[in-house]
C-alpha cells in the first residue's frame, strides 16, 4: 500500500512547516515524511514531483505559496496552464488550475507525478499498480494515472518525459509491506522507494 512520500531535507522543520501549510493539510491520507540530509538538491529536476490544486482563485493560491517561500521555477516547461514552483528548498511542484484533467479536489495535494520513461510505462504501471495497491483510472500519451479508488482525491501519474536519472532520488515514495522486508529498494526504472512495516 502506497501510504506516503520521503523527502530529504537540509532543514527539516522549515520543509514540514512549508508542506503542511501548502498542502492545508490535505494529502489524501498520505504522510509527507521529511528526512536530514547535507546534500543540497542538485541542479537538475527532480524524477518524482507533487501536484496541488490551485482551486477556483488559482492566481491566489500560487501568491499564498509564494508568501509561504516558494518561488516560481524553470524547467524548460514552456508556455503551460499550470504554475511551476519550487518549495524552499528548490523541489519543483506545480499547481494546476481549475478544468486540469484528473483534478478532483480544489485544494491540497492532487497528485504524485513520477517520471516514466514511454518505453518502461507498461512495466512500471504494472509494478506500481503491484507496490501501492492503487488501480489505472486513465491510460493516455501522455502516461497513466493511478488511484486508489476511483474517487480517491490523490493520483500517482506514471508519465514522460523522464528525466535523466542522476543520484539518488531527493523524494521517494513509501510503500508499507505487513510481510515484506523493509527497506530502501529500486522500482522498475530505476527509482529508490522506501518499503516500511
Amino acid at each position: 500500500m502506497l501510504t506516503g512520500i520521503v523527502i530529504d531535507a537540509l532543514d527539516v522543520a522549515r520543509m514540514d512547516r512549508f508542506w503542511l501549510d501548502a498542502t492545508r493539510g490535505r494529502t489524501g491520507g498520505l504522510r509527507l515524511r521529511f528526512v536530514p540530509t547535507a546534500k543540497p538538491k542538485a541542479a537538475h529536476k527532480n524524477r518524482l514531483h507533487l501536484d496541488l490544486a490551485g482551486g477556483p482563485d488559482w492566481r491566489a493560491e500560487v501568491a499564498r505559496l509564494l508568501a509561504l517561500g516558494a518561488t516560481r521555477a524553470d524547467i524548460g516547461q514552456g508556455d503551460v496552464p499550470w504554475d511551476v514552483l519550487a518549495d524552499p528548498e528548490g523541489n519543483e511542484f506545480c499547481v494546476l488550475r481549475p478544468g486540469h484533467p484528473g483534478v478532483l479536489a480544489d485544494s491540497g495535494l492532487v497528485a504524485i507525478c513520477l517520471d516514466v520513461a514511454e518505453e518502461n510505462r507498461c512495466a512500471q504501471a504494472a509494478f506500481w499498480q503491484s507496490e501501492a495497491d492503487w488501480h489505472a483510472v486513465e491510460s493516455h500519451t501522455w502516461g497513466v494515472r493511478l488511484r486508489q479508488e476511483p474517487t480517491s482525491t490523490v493520483s500517482l501519474v506514471l508519465g514522460p518525459p523522464a528525466a535523466p536519472k542522476a543520484g539518488r532520488n531527493r523524494l521517494r515514495l513509501e510503500v508499507t509491506h505487513g510481510d515484506g522486508e523493509p527497506g530502501e529498494f529500486l522500482d522498475a526504472g530505476g527509482n529508490e522507494f522506501l518499503v516500511a512495516r
